[in-house]
């Protein structure tokens, strides 16, 4: 096979189960766009021009395969009726709805899946998407990122994220909600010219068997749109540590996806990852540590003890661990990324 195929061919191949000559490299790397706009979050989220502008410039710098068109971890739940509060700049957002409940249950007067694909920012997410593919033309794949049923139900349900909440206290209610808003926002990504879907999932608990078949069949309807659209559809497990409590039963599926499993920083061999021989469709999701300011040996212990990893593995995509900090440092991550395209 040819090694110079372009990003777009070599997506191509990976919907039709043709193994790529090397993998992607897709980082997300999407609110340090604020920082590029001198914008405030907040301001930068809502201004499409800006998060145009910005992305084509931090893709001049990365030489990544793709560009991270729009990923916050919060879009669907403010879509369904939430307000963000920002307490400062340095610190995530967090939500507030409007007719608060007891801690795991639903929210009063959500709005529907379908109106929630009609909010404000999904359309600026959407406006992003279809100005970079003019703008870009057929150049680079475009990405964008949607939140896990999980992650969204967590939301909706107010349970926190530093303990795993067990699977007991998702909701059916709330996890239903969740996979459904997932489709539809999904759908609005691809219809505007998306090629990879991210969905993230950051709360996790521990499933059985019959959970994770539940969870899954939650999950075809996004896949089976994406895949309509011939996007990729990525799932992305951005705790190592959920995901190592439930990879024997994840691995026990087929899955019409990407499977995305963060990489511990200290990470040295394929042990670390330990998918079924023979399993293909993996991703790799990179930490952020290595890519921070003054790590520049960091980053090249974590490059050669990745180049170990991949040979054991070989992923078809290589990402981040969700969207990178504002602090990364884009020389670091771009020399890792020419590594993993050679």
């Amino acid at each position: 096979m040819n090694v110079n195929l372009n990003p777009r061919q070599i997506l191509q191949g990976l919907l039709q189960g043709t193994p790529p000559p090397r993998p992607l490299f897709l980082p997300i790397v999407f609110s340090l766009g604020a920082k590029v706009e001198n914008l405030k979050l907040p301001a930068f989220l809502t201004n499409a021009t800006k998060i145009t502008n910005s992305l084509r410039q931090i893709r001049t710098h990365l030489r990544s395969d793709g560009a991270a068109c729009y990923f916050d971890p919060y879009l669907e739940a403010e879509a369904l009726g939430a307000t963000l509060q920002y307490a400062t700049e340095d610190q995530p957002s967090t939500l507030q709805w409007p007719h608060p409940t007891e801690v795991g249950e639903l929210p009063e007067n959500l709005r529907s899946p379908e109106d929630a694909a009609k909010s404000p920012r999904v359309g600026v997410a959407v406006e992003v998407i279809q100005r970079l593919k003019s703008l870009m033309r057929d150049e680079p794949l475009l990405c964008a990122g949607v939140t896990g049923p999980f992650t969204l139900a967590a939301h909706l349900l107010d349970l926190r994220p530093a303990d795993a909440p067990p699977r007991e206290d998702f909701s059916d209610a709330a996890l239903e909600l969740a996979a459904a808003t997932i489709s539809q926002i999904a759908t609005k990504f691809v219809e505007a010219g998306a090629n990879v879907i991210f969905i993230q999932e950051n709360i996790f608990p521990v499933l059985s068997a019959e959970h994770c078949e539940a969870w899954a069949a939650s999950l075809a309807p996004a896949f089976n749109i994406i895949r309509f659209y011939e996007a990729l559809p990525v799932l992305l497990f951005s705790d190592e540590n959920s995901f190592a409590a439930n990879g024997e039963v994840i691995y026990a599926r087929n899955w019409d996806c990407i499977l995305c499993q963060a990489l511990n920083p200290s990470a040295s061999s394929a042990a670390e990852i330990d998918p079924p021989p023979g399993q293909a469709n993996i991703g790799i999701a990179l930490p952020a540590t290595p890519f921070q300011p003054g790590a520049a040996s960091n980053a090249e212990n974590f490059a050669d003890s990745l180049h170990t990893i991949m040979m054991e593995v070989r992923p078809v995509l290589v990402t981040t661990a969700g969207d990178v900090p504002a602090t990364t440092d884009i020389k670091l991550l771009a020399k890792v990324g020419e590594a993993i395209r050679r």
